[in-house]
Formats: C-alpha cells, structure tokens, sequence
C-alpha cells in the first residue's frame, strides 16, 4: 500500500492490526481534516488481510475490511436512501478506478444522539458508519518474456490460473476518495457533474 498519492486532507497512519483474522495483516487509520488540523471530518480504518491458504468465504487470498464514520446533519441523516447512497460511495470509488473485487458485504448504520439534562444544551447529533469487506481480484503475474515467437500453450484441464497481487496501492486510493465524500469535500481538481457530496457538518469535531 505505499506510494499512494492523497489530498493533503486525509491524514495517514498505520496501526497495530488484528491478530487472528489471518496468517498476515497490516492496518491503516486515516483521519480527514477541514479548514483546519483540528477540524475532523471523517476518520476510518483500513485493514489488510492475507492468507495464503486462501478463504472460501472471501474467494480469494486477499481481503480488505473497513469502518468509516462521520457526523452529519441530522437532516441529511433522515434521507431515506441515504444508506445506499453511502454504499454506493464504496463501490462507486472502486469501479471509478478500474478496481476489480468481489464478495462485498457490509453494513450502514445511521445512529441519532439527544442530549438531556446537564447535556442538554448540546444540539442532537447523528453519526454515519460504514463497515465493508471486499475481496481484490488478484492480477495474473506475468510470464517472463521469452526470445523468438512463440505460440499459447492450451491450459490443461483443471489447472489454476496463475496467481498474482491484488493492486493494493488503488484500493487504499479508492477507499481514500470514500472518506472525502463521507466528509463532505468536493471532489479534487475541476467541478465533475453527477458527483455529489455531503455538506459540512455543523461544526469542527475536537481532535
């Protein structure tokens, strides 16, 4: 997942990953920022996971889990579509980036906060949470190059296609451009129609 180029709004880092999901993990929080560095928008976790022996749940070697969450406005949270919306957001930013994936699953939750007694004077906040897992299609290696034409050998019946690395790098870029939609940005570079984005939330929460 190196040399990936972010917005300079996402914050990068890694963290301790889960031990006993697979044989091999690593694990990345990212938090997105507003105006200022105290102004959080949006902060999610990305993990890795890998087993070489392969999972029948996540047909594949590989499999990638999120949690993304952000405070929103409460009208906007009371959008009936919006859980789709959101969930559209995750596999939206992978197909815009050419990723191929499979068995995704996940969930979008909406949760609403009132606030009473000596909290009363807070306004009610509603918070949005995706958490996902996909499984990145590994890309076949490539054959060495050989000198002189040569004609495809005919696969033999029942043999594995050759394995390759899933393109970690783009995934990590699309679950980025997620977290900037959840947090409201517009998208980066010149204004792109159909693409639609969260308001600001209400106010900057305290890191």
């Amino acid at each position: 997942m190196c040399g990936v180029r972010v917005r300079p709004e996402v914050e990068l880092d890694p963290t301790p990953p889960p031990r006993r999901l697979a044989p091999y993990s690593y694990a990345l929080e990212a938090v997105v920022t507003g105006a200022s560095d105290d102004e959080e928008l949006a902060e999610g976790r990305l993990i890795l996971l890998h087993d070489p022996a392969g999972h029948d749940s996540w047909r594949g070697t590989f499999r990638l889990v999120t949690l993304v969450h952000a405070d929103l406005e409460p009208e906007i949270a009371a959008d009936p579509l919006l859980p789709e919306v959101c969930w559209s957001w995750l596999t939206g930013a992978l197909e815009a980036r050419g990723l191929p994936y499979g068995e995704p699953s996940g969930t979008v939750t909406r949760a609403s906060s009132h606030y009473f007694g000596a909290m009363g004077e807070r306004e009610p906040s509603t918070r949005i949470e995706i958490r996902a897992s996909w499984t990145p299609a590994a890309h076949p290696a490539p054959e060495p190059a050989r000198p002189g034409p040569r004609r495809p050998e005919p696969a033999e019946e029942g043999a594995a296609e050759p394995l390759g690395v899933p393109d970690t790098a783009g995934h990590l870029a699309a679950w980025c451009d997620l977290l900037c939609q959840i947090a409201g940005l517009p998208p980066a570079g010149a204004a792109e129609a159909g693409v639609v984005s969260l308001p600001q939330r209400r106010g900057p929460q305290a890191r």
